[in-house]
Order: C-alpha cells, then structure tokens, then sequence
C-alpha cells in the first residue's frame, strides 16, 4: 500500500517552484469513532426511537457523510483545498464492529472519501490478525510512522510511514504515532514494535523536509497532552489533529477543555471529541513560502439539523437489520440514568463501575470471591432512565471481554490498585472501579505511592486489607492479562480466564435487580 504512494516526477518539480500567493487547506477531521456507524444519544450510546423525537440523536456515519460532502462541495466550489483524516480507533465499541469486524468501518470511510486515517490503539483489539478484515477492506491509506511491522508477515507492507498528498498544487506531508502503551490498552502482539512518538515523528519530518515538502500535519493517536508534547517538541510540524483522549476543543462550549485549535508555539493542536458526534473543521492559511500564517476554527456539532445522506442511511439498515433483535431485547428497567462518562469512571467511583464491579462479584460469590476490579477503560457509555436494551448494555461493554477469577495476596492487590490511579490526572482507562473493598487515593501524590486505606469486605464488615493474605479476586480477561498496565495480575494463581461475557453477566445482575437503581456510596475516597 505505501509503495502507492511514490512521488512522480512532475509532482517533485512542484518544490522547485515557490507558490505565487497564501495558500488555504480546510482539514475535515474525526476521531474515536468507536463503530458508531449509527447515531448516538447524549450518552453516547446508540439513538433510539425517543431519542429521534426529542431531537436528541447527533452524528453516525450518514449524517457525518453528508456535512462532510456538504462543506467539501462548498470549499471547493469557493477555490479551497480539503483533506479528510480520521485520527484512529475506527474499531470497537458497538454492534456493528462485533458483528462484521471491521469491514463495515472500512467501507463507510471509503464512501465518505477520507483522504488518510491514523492507526488507533483499539485497531489491535483482536490481535493484529484482527486488523487485516479492515485494511483489506479500506480504500483510505492507512498511516502509523512509530511502528515496525517487519517482524508481522500479516501486517507488513500494508500501513505507510508516511504520505504525501497533492492538494490543489501544493504537497501535504502527512505523518503519524500511535500511542507507545498500547500493549498495555490492546492486543498488537510481540511482533509490532514500537518507537518513541517524538524521536520517530522527527525522523519523519526530515524524511519530507529532505523532498521539499514545506506543509507537514502530525495525525496522532496519543492524546491532549502527548499531542501537546509533541507540538512543542518536533520542529516541522504545522499542524497535529490528534485522538485518543476523546477531548473536546472548542471556542464556544464551556466543558471543552481547551481552545480549538489549542497553540502551542506556531503550532495548532486539534481533536473532535469521538463518536462521530463533531466533525472538526481546521483552517490553515501558508504565505507563499510555505510558513504557516494562521490557524483558525471550530467543530461542528452533528445533531439533527444535519440530515443524514439517505444512501448510506439505507446501507445502515441493511446492516442493522441481523442484529436488530438482539439490540432490541429489554432485558431490565433502571429508575434514573447510569453514569458510565469517561470523565467519571476514569477518574472516581463511577456508577456504572459500581453496577458492573458488584455484577461481576455477584456473579462469582458462590465460589468465595472477595473483590472485584474492573478498568474504568472498559465502561464505553452510560445508559439513560427506563427500558435497558441489550443493545445498550453490549454499547457500555462493547469489548466481548470474559469473566476472569484468580488468587492473588494483599499486596497484589495493592499494587494494582497503585497501577489504576497511576495516569487519573491523564484520564488513564486503567482505573480501578471496585466492589468487595474500598480504598482512598491522592493524585497529587507521586505515581506508586497514591493509595492507602485499602479495605476489604469480611462478612458484613469491612477491615484492612491483609498483604500477605490471598484473596480470590474476579475481573475481565483483558485486566488478569495485563492489560492497561496490570501485570501484577498475569502470574496470578489458580487463573480461569473464560467466564461468560461480562455484558452478559451485567445484563442478567440487572435484570435480577430491576428496576435497578444506580449508586455511588464512598467506595472510592479521593484526599
């Protein structure tokens, strides 16, 4: 696929020759979009027929598509250049992806016409074999500049460095990283490896600089902050659209959390978001020199005003239709909605961590399991008041993981507790939401030395935490493996790994439960 991407001859002439007036480039951008190829309510989770009502249903691919081609078509006939990039995590987190693994995302994305995407960390959740239904399948070039594939023979030669695309006359560089822990958040395996994102982008913006590209954009999945990092680090870049922390900029919305484009230096770092639920629309102005003059913008919320492109609405349905009954099947009722945020369950005791923490525990007490850890990582949406459909249950645990029990001491426990809480002031998906103890944590404390005041529940008491007691422990297989940086947990003794579907464990606790009512009681203490 890179091999694609060789300049011709005429195309490097166009560097001998400096441009003769500014020149603009609109980058249409998203990210994290989670295989939310269907719209998506308030909370994230798949729209239904109320919500369609009281207008509360934004993005999903057909409307996407159709402001995408709307503001192309605009831009174009103004005498404007675009570019389209997704900036990774196509894969996970509905229906859609467990159903057809990816080949659904692909062909979307080809309809809309994006011109690049960066591989995401969730790309590897089913292993880098996992990832070939969606590269063979996609006609967007595909780019990841931090990782050696060379020891995959499935994957090599299928992602590029690096690209250049022509655009209204002008060369944009388009270069990538892909975030150095996903080992730790997904499944890539031993045989991809991976560099440092600053010392690789580096070498990637000599790489262009060394053909005469003038105008490089960093698309990153690596977060805010890295991004930010990242802008202040790497000379050449003049612009990074980034993903991965699901953060939203804007000039207009209070709860974003920075300006849109935030500048970092010369340099304008941008996110939509995720879900499709914003289109981010960045516009970068060079002088005639290719030096970056202005970077302005905002994201453009895709509620109900955006009517959807009726081809692709008719392709979802066609789509939707094996799994419709599935998604449709109440399984419980809960009296008020159910906290399932990022900004929650990634930071303290969240209600949806509680509900799936006390579901897994229940579902294992009989054979005297004492705790419960699950990542907060792992809670993907939240779920509104009334009928709870196993479509919605399935979009808060989209990830198919299994129930996992395991003896480990105390001090195994400590320290994983220690691992949640390490990245809270990053959002970090590993932190520990918990039933059968309770523990306190400083985050202004240094990484590793955060928690204290571990209990456990001992009959109808709760009493410190013994280190070098074992305890029989259950969580999800993605956790007792390893992931999101528990490794404490992957020589655990007495290890049983394949449970029944963890969305089918909290599906049935709450149909036990109903009408179930959501809580926060203490659990989780922050000094």
């Amino acid at each position: 696929m890179a091999a694609k991407w060789l300049l011709s001859a005429a195309v490097m002439a166009l560097g001998a020759g400096a441009a003769q007036a500014d020149y603009t480039l609109h980058i249409l951008h998203i990210n994290d979009f989670h295989s939310r190829i269907e719209p998506v309510n308030k909370y994230d989770s798949t729209c239904t027929e109320k919500d369609a009502a009281e207008d509360g249903c934004f993005g999903g691919v057909a409307r996407l598509a159709a402001k995408v081609n709307s503001l192309r078509q605009e831009i174009t006939a103004a005498g404007g250049h675009v570019i389209v990039l997704d900036a990774g995590d196509q894969s996970q987190g509905s229906l859609m992806f467990t159903t057809y693994k990816g080949v659904a995302e692909a062909e979307f994305m080809g309809a809309i016409g994006f011109d690049a995407m960066a591989l995401g960390n969730h790309e590897f959740d089913n292993g880098p074999e996992g990832v070939l239904p969606f590269l063979d399948k996609a006609k967007t070039q595909l780019v990841s500049g931090n990782l050696d594939f060379s020891q995959n023979n499935l994957l090599a030669g299928k992602v590029n460095k690096q690209l250049v695309l022509e655009v209204g006359g002008e060369r944009i560089g388009i270069i990538s990283a892909l975030a150095t822990d996903t080992p730790e958040t997904s499944s890539p395996g031993k045989t991809i490896i991976f560099r440092d994102e600053i010392d690789s982008l580096k070498g990637d913006v000599a790489d262009l600089e060394s053909l005469g590209v003038t105008k490089i954009v960093a698309l990153t999945h690596v977060g805010y902050k890295r991004d930010q990092e990242i802008a202040a680090a790497v000379p050449g870049i003049d612009a990074i659209v980034g993903g991965h922390s699901h953060t939203l900029l804007s000039n207009t919305d209070e709860k974003a959390a920075g300006p849109y484009p935030t500048m970092v230096g010369a340099v304008p770092v941008v996110t939509a978001y995720a879900y499709s639920k914003y289109l981010g629309h960045l516009t970068l102005t060079f002088d005639d020199s290719g030096v970056l003059k202005e970077a302005k913008g905002e994201p453009i919320l895709l509620d109900q005003s955006v009517p959807p492109d009726p081809t692709l609405e008719a392709r979802i349905k066609e789509l939707a239709g094996p799994i419709q009954a599935l998604k449709a099947q109440v399984v419980a009722e809960t009296a008020e909605a159910i906290d399932g945020s990022r900004e929650a369950c990634r930071a303290m005791e969240c209600a949806m961590g509680n509900l799936v923490a006390e579901a897994m525990l229940d579902r294992v007490k009989d054979q005297g399991a004492q705790i419960a850890i699950t990542n907060g990582g792992g809670l993907r949406a939240s779920i509104d008041a009334g009928e709870v459909t196993m479509g919605e249950v399935l979009t808060v645990l989209p990830f198919q993981n299994t129930l996992s029990t395991f003896t480990v001491t105390g001090a195994t426990v400590v320290a994983a507790l220690e691992n949640g809480v390490s990245q809270v002031e990053e959002g970090g998906g590993r932190f520990p939401q918990v039933a059968g103890l309770t523990y306190r944590f400083d985050p202004k404390a240094p990484a590793g030395s955060r928690i204290s005041d571990v209990m456990v529940k001992e009959g109808d008491a709760f009493v410190a935490i013994d280190p070098a007691k074992d305890y029989l422990a259950v969580s999800n297989n993605y956790v007792r493996g390893g992931g999101d940086g528990y490794k404490m947990f992957i020589d655990a003794r007495d290890a049983y790994d394949f449970g029944p579907d963890l969305a089918d464990v909290t599906a049935e606790y709450l149909a036990k439960n109903a009408p179930y009512k959501p809580f926060t009681d203490g659990r989780i203490t922050v000094k």
